[in-house]
């Protein structure tokens, strides 16, 4: 008889009981109030101990995917790369130990949300053909002392049971929200048992043995690696770290290439074109971005998802779902001249970046820019976020030069503006030249932000007067068509100079 069979078993002899003594007290006109405390008791203390997680409950998913290889994933070849070599101690066990390597015991995967990560680690278990075990630091962490210690030995114990089970020498633990579980001791975290919990992950760790018969990895994950408290980061725990990047563009093509392989694509669809208008896109967005292009051609009853429909399914992964609610005519024609302003501007810093100009309303805005680079950058030079901060100041100067006064909508813009201007300063390119910021007064950097910002809007306000016709003939075009590809946009301004 099994476990399962056995607790189910056991609860039936329990009702049982219960039935029977209480027919028993009736009988005997005795009361039932005690007995019904001492049931309600026993059904508190029940659901703490099963639902609550104390005992040798533990978190752990089993994974079922057995053949999810590193084939499946795009975009994040250097990362594969360096976990394969990695991993490549437990591949080749043997010769790592006449070689005298000591095994890894922990890999921290750090990067920004839907990255890939998770995906990772599951391939990583079928790399090394090892049982997967996946959790997150939030699982460990209760109110009630010693559970999240609890829970982690049971999770080790869990991990090497069922590698047993399974007749494998190896089991990989992934933990995911690592900064959870493992943020640095010390601080004012509640109560000690993030601590303690903290510490029988540190104990497991070091206990984790070459010779045991079961070859035992964690690999965390993490998106703030700075959280981690530095006894995590120390050689012998979480050895080695792993960036996984946002892909570039040939990284994104690849994880187009993936998500749309199962989806009838029409033949106007170009991948290359959809991974040059992504840039900055992670893996889990651009897999919303086929999914709901699929979503878009479903709902208009078509056979097949063209390239329309992929770039609108883009827009709808940036700022949402079209709205409903018209906007007044008069809001739709500032909107026009913003958005147009932002367009010619940042046409002007950067050729062939417009990629689409709309006024239709889309999630929380009332018109929107789409701009991309023309090329990839890892580095932005000084003149590349006075660009940006001029892009984002010329929407509300041209609606103080055309309508007489700005508005709300340039909220956003005017964050943009001075956080670029505050990039400016602490990357020691503004006037005041390389600097320690950590010495600089508030005061001063408050003024030096404020002098950028005043020192680009007089800029393009002297610029956006010279050729306010030609803005404002542009705009009214927007206002009429509603939408414009940036082709049509950089026609627009030809034929109204």
């Amino acid at each position: 008889m099994n476990r399962a069979d056995r607790s189910h078993y056991g609860k039936e002899i329990a009702v049982g009981a219960v039935v029977a003594l209480a027919l028993f007290l009736a009988w005997k006109w005795l009361s039932l109030m005690p007995v019904l405390f001492l049931l309600s008791s026993g059904a508190l203390i029940y659901f703490l101990v099963e639902k609550q997680g104390f005992g040798s409950s533990s978190p752990g998913e089993r994974a079922n995917d057995s053949n999810f290889t590193f084939d499946e994933i795009g975009g994040q070849e250097v990362a594969k790369q360096e976990l394969k070599e990695a991993l490549d101690f437990m591949v080749q066990s043997q010769a790592a130990r006449e070689l005298g390597i000591r095994a890894l015991k922990g890999i921290l995967l750090c990067g920004l949300p839907g990255t890939g990560k998770t995906l990772l680690a599951k391939a990583a278990a079928t790399y090394t053909d090892s049982v997967f075990l996946s959790c997150a630091g939030s699982d460990f962490i209760e109110v009630y002392a010693g559970v999240g210690a609890s829970r982690v030995r049971s999770l080790f114990k869990k991990a090497r049971d069922q590698a047993k089970k399974e007749n494998k020498t190896g089991a990989i633990v992934f933990i995911d929200e690592m900064d959870v579980l493992g943020a640095q001791r010390g601080g004012n975290r509640g109560h000690m048992e993030y601590e303690q919990t903290l510490n029988a992950l540190l104990v497991e760790m070091d206990g984790l043995k070459d010779d045991h018969p079961v070859r035992l990895l964690v690999i965390g994950a993490t998106n703030r690696p700075d959280l981690l408290d530095p006894a995590l980061l120390r050689p012998g725990r979480f050895d080695r770290q792993i960036q996984v990047d946002l892909p570039d563009r040939e990284g994104r093509k690849h994880i187009l290439a993936i998500h749309t392989r199962n989806k009838p694509m029409a033949d106007d669809v170009d991948l290359d074109v959809l991974a040059q208008e992504t840039i900055g896109f992670s893996g889990a967005q651009l897999e919303s971005v086929a999914n709901e292009a699929a979503i878009l051609t479903l709902r208009a009853q078509e056979q097949t998802i063209n390239l329309e429909r992929m770039k609108e399914s883009i827009e709808k992964v940036l700022l949402g779902a079209s709205r409903d609610r018209r906007a007044l005519d008069e809001e739709l024609w500032r909107v026009a001249v913003h958005e147009t302003a932002h367009a010619m501007v940042s046409e002007w810093e950067q050729k062939g970046s417009v990629v689409r100009l709309t006024i239709s309303p889309r999630g929380r805005a009332l018109g929107y820019l789409r701009q991309v680079p023309t090329e990839e950058r890892i580095l932005d030079t000084r003149n590349d976020l006075l660009g940006g901060i001029r892009v984002a100041l010329a929407g509300l100067i041209a609606e103080e030069l055309i309508l007489g006064q700005g508005s709300t909508g340039a909220q956003q813009d005017l964050r943009v503006a001075s956080d670029l201007a505050r990039r400016l300063l602490l990357s020691g390119l503004s006037h005041l030249g390389p600097i320690d910021t950590a010495e600089l007064p508030e005061t001063v950097r408050f003024q030096e932000i404020q002098k950028i910002l005043a020192a680009e809007t007089a800029l393009i306000r002297e610029r956006l007067a010279a050729v306010r016709a030609q803005l404002e003939k542009t705009a009214r075009h927007l206002r009429e068509r509603e939408s414009l590809s940036g082709q049509d946009f950089r026609a627009l301004m030809e034929q109204c100079a």
